[in-house]
This record gives C-alpha cells, structure tokens and sequence, in this order.
C-alpha cells in the first residue's frame, strides 16, 4: 500500500474497516489493550511478538482491523500439515457485532485457501455462544470437546470447517465478505 492510499485509506470498504497483517507497533497501539479485556489470562507482549516474527517463516498469519488509524481487532492462524488452526479472534468490545470479526475471519479463510488447507480449525469456550454462531456461519461444525481447556476451569469446543477449497466454500466467503451472510 502506498504512502498516498494510507493517507486517504482508500483500502477501506464502506464499513470503514481495513484488515492489515499486524505489526509490533500494533501491539501498543491497540493489541494488548483488546488482548486484556478478551481473555482473563491474555497472551504477553513476548508471545505475540513471537507470533508475528513467525509470519516472516510463513507459519502463521495475524491480522488487525482498523477503523481509521484505530486497532478495533486482530485475528491469526497458524498453518500444520495442510490445515489451518486459528489461534485467537478479539475484537473491541465497543466494536463488536459491526462485523468485524467476519472481516478478520474472510481475511484468514482467503489465505488459508491460498495456501492450500485443505480444512481448518479452532477452539471455542462453551460459554461463548455468540462467537459460535459466527464460526457456524463460516462452516464450522462442533467435533469434540476440550475439558478444562480455559484457564483450568472452562470446557472448550472443539470445531472443525473442512473441504475449504472447494468452489461452494469460496462462494460462502464471497457472500461474507459482501455481507450477504
């Protein structure tokens, strides 16, 4: 992206959000303030500063959402053996249900598909009922669950979205990402 469509952020679709690969300077700029108000035991700086080094290696991919200059999201992936394992989703919990996280969730669908996946993956707490609706949405159907998974107390669900490369799945993204869902 030039210096010039920065300025202007004409990357940016009506909704006003634009989807970037994420920076270490995001990380203060946004990240870790999202981090901490998602997760009662958030990631450490050093972990997602690890994260994003990897990106370089190709193994994983993490993205923010920008409203603006503004971090109101970020999503990563890290890729295994022809599958894709989304590692986290947060968004700003005043910018929640305005569709950012299905713009953080296309932009991971588009590369995981770029690189070949044939399927991908997540865990997802059991209370977090909302969060499971949209990965339905994404084809996600429950496959097992992890007892305890969350801080020791919490079960997590255990979903899966398989045959992503076929041409009916990238129709699916191509309706999300026109937000005709």
């Amino acid at each position: 992206m030039s210096v010039l469509e920065r300025i202007l952020r004409r990357d940016q679709p009506p909704s006003g959000i634009g989807i970037e690969p994420m920076r270490k300077r995001d990380l203060r700029r946004g990240v870790m303030a999202i981090e901490s108000a998602a997760y009662p035991r958030p990631w450490s700086h050093g972990v997602f500063v690890s994260e994003i080094e990897q990106m370089r290696a190709g193994s994983r991919h993490y993205v923010v959402a920008r409203r603006g200059r503004e971090v109101v999201g970020y999503a990563g992936v890290w890729f295994s053996a022809g599958e894709a394992h989304i590692t986290n989703v947060a968004v700003k919990p005043e910018s929640r249900r305005h569709g950012v996280a299905t713009r953080l969730l296309v932009d991971l669908a588009s590369v995981a598909r770029e690189r070949g996946c044939a399927a991908w993956t997540l865990e997802v707490r059991v209370s977090s009922t909302g969060a499971q609706e949209l990965y339905r949405i994404f084809g996600f159907a429950p496959a097992g669950v992890r007892q305890c998974y969350y801080e020791n107390t919490e079960d997590a669900i255990v979903m899966w979205c398989h045959d992503i490369q076929t041409d009916d799945y990238g129709a699916r993204l191509e309706e999300l990402r026109d937000g005709r869902d």
